[in-house]
């Protein structure tokens, strides 16, 4: 049984020390999937406390590192604050002997410290991207993706992205199918498209409110109609300019991008679940004709209609698409 190590420290925060527990350290074999060996390994001595007061009290510790495949270091407490010799030389020692090393948000900060990130590419919250990049000038970092997989060393952005970067590693040990299994037991996304550039700013709310929260949900529900955004600010009962002002501060992007996005995740999901042609889902997604359908889906997903659907035309979740790179597929866009 594949063996999965999280690595605790003081200060850490709760939910990136959550995240890989529910994934790998939840029994879900009456789900029919598989099940990981968990351990939670003290990176100093105990009892510990999170950035939200939690204690936390490991069985295990560094020693027992070396029974791990796969080790996950969550988000290190203080960008400014070198880690511990112990946990680094842990690490590089785990590296060595071949296992895969994976960081989550401000966890990046700590491999890189033990110089395990010089040379790749790397990611971690877009906040903290500049002090990061200034620290570590060795590193490779891409603060616009999700996660980056760079074989044995993988890193993810920020809070969220945790969970993005966690059934990853699943569908790598596992495959498409049953990383979907895990996120539908979760109640999340087997794979978010876009990078971290989308949640800078305001991301997509629904909790908007009035007359806007209402044009969204209409807007959503209509994707075949023209939805320019005269028609739109005029379902809103605004006038176009404070419209589009008023978009812009509640989505963080602008009227015809979010439907486009709409529009193109529309058709993954046509694609993924019906047998329709692609001039069939163009025009009911809106895009009008299969061409237009194809520039678009291929500059937002990376890939053309056809091929998405040949890989995920039963269901099954996504693997390397935007937001995400991995040198196991240089051939995906980079956003």
């Amino acid at each position: 049984m594949h063996a999965v190590a999280l690595v605790v420290f003081d200060g850490m925060p709760a939910f990136e020390m959550a995240v890989p527990c529910e994934v790998f350290g939840t029994d879900r074999s009456a789900a029919g999937l598989p099940n990981y060996r968990f351990m939670v390994c003290a990176a100093e001595p105990g009892p510990l406390l999170t950035a939200g007061g939690m204690t936390v009290e490991a069985p295990f510790g560094l020693a027992d590192l070396r029974q791990a495949d796969t080790v996950i270091v969550p988000a290190w407490r203080d960008p400014d604050e070198t880690p511990p010799p112990a946990l680094l030389g842990a690490l590089r020692a785990c590296h060595e002997r071949g296992a895969r090393i994976a960081s989550l948000c401000l966890g990046a900060f700590v491999l890189a410290h033990a110089g395990l990130l010089d040379g790749l590419r790397a990611t971690t919250h877009w906040v903290h991207a500049d002090a990061f990049a200034r620290k570590f000038p060795d590193v490779d970092l891409d603060p616009s993706v999700l996660y980056v997989d760079e074989g044995k060393i993988l890193t993810s952005a920020g809070t969220g992205a945790a969970i993005d970067l966690c059934l990853h590693m699943v569908r790598e040990d596992h495959g498409a199918e049953v990383a979907n299994g895990f996120a539908r037991r979760m109640v999340v996304s087997p794979h978010r498209d876009g990078g971290q550039a989308q949640y800078a700013p305001a991301p997509v709310a629904k909790e908007a409110g009035g007359p806007l929260a209402d044009t969204l949900e209409w807007a959503s529900a209509n994707l075949g109609e023209p939805l320019t955004v005269a028609r739109l600010s005029s379902h809103a009962r605004m006038s176009e300019r404070t419209f589009a002002r008023r978009f812009r501060e509640a989505t963080g992007t602008t009227p015809l991008r979010w439907v486009l996005g709409r529009r193109v995740l529309a058709a993954q999901g046509m694609l993924e679940a019906s047998a329709a042609s692609v001039d069939e889902i163009a025009r009911c997604c809106g895009f009008g004709t299969g061409a237009a359908l194809r520039v678009h889906f291929k500059r937002t997903v990376g890939v053309p209609p056809t091929d998405y659907r040949k890989t995920f035309g039963r269901g099954v979740g996504r693997t390397v698409l935007p937001g995400t790179t991995s040198t196991r597929d240089r051939s995906g866009p980079r956003p």
